[in-house]
C-alpha cells in the first residue's frame, strides 16, 4: 500500500499511470454551460434603450430658522 503498490492511487501517481484507482477528471460541465451562454450572448441583437431626457429640477427652498425665544 505505497508508491510499488500499482492498486493504490499513490502507485499510480508513482508510475504515472491511470486506472480504476486513478481516473482521468471528466471536463466540467459548468464551462460547457457558460461557453453556450456566451455563444448565445454574441448571437443576440443588440438593443439599445433610448435615453430618458433629464429634467433639471429646481433647488430645495429651505426654510428660514426659528429664533429661540428665552
Amino acid at each position: 500500500m505505497g508508491r510499488g503498490d500499482k492498486r493504490s492511487a499513490k502507485g499510480k501517481r508513482f508510475k504515472g499511470s491511470y486506472g480504476n484507482s486513478r481516473k482521468h477528471k471528466e471536463e466540467s460541465t459548468v464551462k460547457a454551460d457558460i461557453a453556450a451562454a456566451a455563444a448565445k450572448k454574441e448571437k443576440a441583437p443588440k438593443v439599445e434603450k433610448a435615453a430618458a431626457p433629464t429634467v433639471k429640477k429646481a433647488p430645495a427652498k429651505k426654510a428660514p430658522a426659528k429664533k429661540k425665544e428665552e
